[in-house]
């Protein structure tokens, strides 16, 4: 192979089906680059601004440190000798540079100060895209919790039919999960879009007397936040950021679950979108797979995975990783690409959902009654007391499966039996007249996802203006 030409990127069978372009290129090669460069560019104003540098050298490597003077090739063989690709980038800056000003990049910083820099930038896109993802999903989950907050349905419990529930309430219960995910990423930000400027040992003693002025500064140019203290070591923020895509894709993934369920032949009350041949079987003709609740499914496995490894991370000690850095290089990326391709075809998924609340009622009707047991049991309990409104019931359950009858009709023979035939008037029978607090869950949960306002600013400035001028 040529040594000129990039390095073949493994196959990756998950990003051919599914990706999310808009997290693919907050951490794509350029964005990287950009990043760093963005902050030696911050750091050399903000020196200027407190005196260690002067304007003119501030704005000499402002100009130098552009993507279109880094010579990627050579960068990269001299990170690779280096082991970190920070001093070949600046070699490349200062190379730009008339004598002077090119002893001034990078001055009293070290190679993590500019690569978290770098990194806190391109995490705070990432948790504006993905808000913007959750903020689109949410509408459009709202909508279908209002259109069906009366489709009556079964609740299921260990995969068996339970009380009966609405399909609106049943997705109510992912819409107020989405909401609290919009404000754990607002509640997150601060955290997780630090500055970093702490020098090689954490003291920022390179900086001298002006290192808070310059770190605050450089702050503000970047639309950062500041800190006193290094987090070199300390990535707690980093495994935040990690936590929260697994978060999201959890979620994602807790709707595809039951989508596959209720898809399944024996119950076939709820669909993915249909297009022709959309999840067809290259040996089963009739096969209409849910292929966009599997990826979603397994793009969730992968993130739960891989946040793990960000734990490995919070082991680094003293003042420095020594390896445990690294972890984040593979894993961030690959965790924001995930979290927004499972936001977006969730999406998708919604748009298009298909629900069939006739098979949904014939379900209902098709346990001979049990639905309604613990409707029965209530109504008796006041009468009777729990215990044994509990034992009436279960019985005629009983009864009812091993006879194949209906249970309003063998709890009327129990009743009959055990001489309280008078309390039969008082039942509830019909699903309906049983829904708790569905429609009020439906109705409650989509107006706080509506009133709610937005958790993070519109997108950032990209990271190629960041104090470019």
């Amino acid at each position: 192979m040529n040594t000129h030409d990039p390095l073949p990127e493994p196959f990756s069978l998950t990003s051919r089906l599914a990706t999310d372009p808009e997290q693919c290129a907050l951490f794509c090669e350029d964005a990287t680059l950009n990043s760093w460069l963005a902050a030696e560019r911050a750091l050399a104003q903000a020196q200027a601004e407190a005196g260690v540098l002067t304007h003119a050298e501030a704005a000499a490597i402002r100009d130098a440190a552009q993507l279109h003077h880094i010579d990627r090739e050579e960068l990269w063989r001299t990170a690779r000798t280096v082991g970190y690709p920070i001093l070949g980038l600046v070699r490349q800056i200062s190379r730009q540079l008339p004598p002077g000003p090119d002893g001034r990049v990078h001055y009293g910083a070290t190679t993590q100060d500019i690569m978290d820099t770098g990194l806190a930038l391109q995490m705070v896109r990432s948790l504006a895209a993905l808000e913007r993802r959750i903020a689109e999903l949410g509408d459009v989950l709202a909508d279908r919790v209002t259109e069906h907050a009366s489709t009556v349905m079964a609740a299921r419990t260990h995969g068996q039919q339970a009380v009966p529930t609405t399909f609106g309430a049943t997705l109510a219960t992912l819409l107020a999960q989405f909401t609290r995910h919009r404000q754990r990423l607002a509640q997150a930000a601060p955290r997780i879009g630090m500055i970093s400027l702490s020098g090689a040992g954490g003291t920022a003693a390179a900086f001298g007397p002006h290192a808070a002025a310059i770190r605050s500064d450089m702050a503000r140019l970047l639309g950062l936040h500041d800190t006193a203290t290094s987090w070199h070591v300390a990535r707690d923020g980093v495994a935040e950021f990690g936590w929260l895509c697994s978060l999201l894709t959890a979620t994602c993934a807790r709707l595809a679950r039951n989508i596959v369920d209720l898809s399944r032949t024996e119950i076939a009350e709820v669909f993915e979108p249909y297009s022709d041949h959309r999840g067809a079987s290259s040996t089963m003709p009739q096969k209409v797979n849910p292929i966009t609740s599997e990826s979603i499914i397994g793009l969730s496995g992968t993130v739960g995975a891989l946040t793990s490894a960000l734990l490995r991370a919070q082991e680094a000690g003293h003042e420095r990783a020594a390896g445990e850095w690294h972890t984040e290089w593979r894993v961030l990326p690959e965790l924001a690409v995930s979290a927004g391709t499972a936001l977006t075809e969730t999406i998708a998924l919604l748009r298009g959902l298909r629900v069939d609340a006739r098979r949904m009622r014939t379900n209902l009707d098709s346990g001979g009654g049990l639905i309604m047991a613990e409707s029965h049991m209530i109504t008796l309990a006041g009468p009777v007391g729990r215990e044994r409104a509990h034992d009436l019931v279960h019985e005629a359950a009983t009864r009812t499966r091993t006879t194949g009858t209906h249970l309003t009709q063998t709890l009327r023979d129990v009743l009959t039996e055990h001489h309280l035939d008078t309390l039969l008037p008082g039942l509830h029978t019909q699903p309906e007249n049983y829904l708790g607090q569905a429609h009020r869950t439906a109705e409650t949960t989509t107006r706080l996802w509506r009133t709610q306002t937005a958790s993070l600013p519109e997108p950032p400035t990209p990271l190629a203006h960041l104090a470019a001028n």
